[in-house]
């Protein structure tokens, strides 16, 4: 792959410089790093559980979808709902403004309720699914996970981001993450697509091609 398969360097986004695994959580973070690059293809009942789901074309989940490094798109409307349409595999996520009821089940990017703070939307996120990572270095979390997000301006070209990410099935306390996020001033800016089911359909579904006969 030669320099296609470096990554850059960068400075962590977690407060603190470590994510606070409990023992048994810590080896699994480590187990998923080594096999990031594989995929669980040969055992039907154990589909997502080897391997990077960015790596397989699933969607990001939260807060992922926000760090990786394809732009998206927050849309606000008249009605008490705001919409986020990520580049990445064309995921999408409702914000459900002043919503008190609670995910009506598991789902890739969790549940959205959000409320303001002032200017500061904080988006209360829950009900996902345990397959989603936060990165490529294999952290990852549990259905037990529970993320408070907060967006707040800095200027009319720059937000600032946190989540407070929470899942006592895996981490001994609630941990944060932050950074600036950058608005595009290109001219004509268009949120574009990124299909990646091509590139994985042979990783995933190969083995159930039918095979050309002589």
């Amino acid at each position: 792959m030669g320099a296609y398969g470096g990554e850059p360097a960068g400075q962590s986004v977690v407060e603190g410089g470590a994510i606070p695994y409990q023992a048994w959580a810590l080896e699994k973070k480590k187990q998923n790093f080594a096999k990031r690059t594989a995929a669980d293809v040969g055992d039907d009942q154990k589909w997502h559980e080897l391997g990077d789901p960015e790596f397989k074309c699933y969607m990001p989940g939260v807060p992922r979808a926000t760090y990786l490094p394809f732009p998206f798109r927050i849309v606000q409307g008249s009605s008490p709902y705001i919409l986020v349409a990520y580049e990445f595999t064309s995921a999408t996520r409702t914000i459900r403004i002043g919503w008190k009821g609670e995910a009506p089940t598991p789902s890739w990017m969790g549940w959205s309720r959000g409320s303001w703070d002032g200017d500061t939307l904080v988006v209360d996120v829950s009900g996902f699914r345990e397959e989603t990572w936060f990165d490529r270095a294999g952290d990852f979390h549990s259905d037990a996970l529970h993320v408070v997000e907060r967006y707040t301006p800095a200027s009319p070209y720059h937000l600032m981001y946190e989540a407070t990410i929470e899942d006592p099935k895996v981490f001994t306390r609630p941990w944060k993450i932050s950074f600036p996020l950058y608005r595009r001033m290109e001219k004509n800016v268009q949120l574009l697509e990124y299909k990646c089911v091509p590139f994985t359909e042979e990783l995933l579904f190969g083995r159930y091609t039918k095979q050309a006969t002589k």
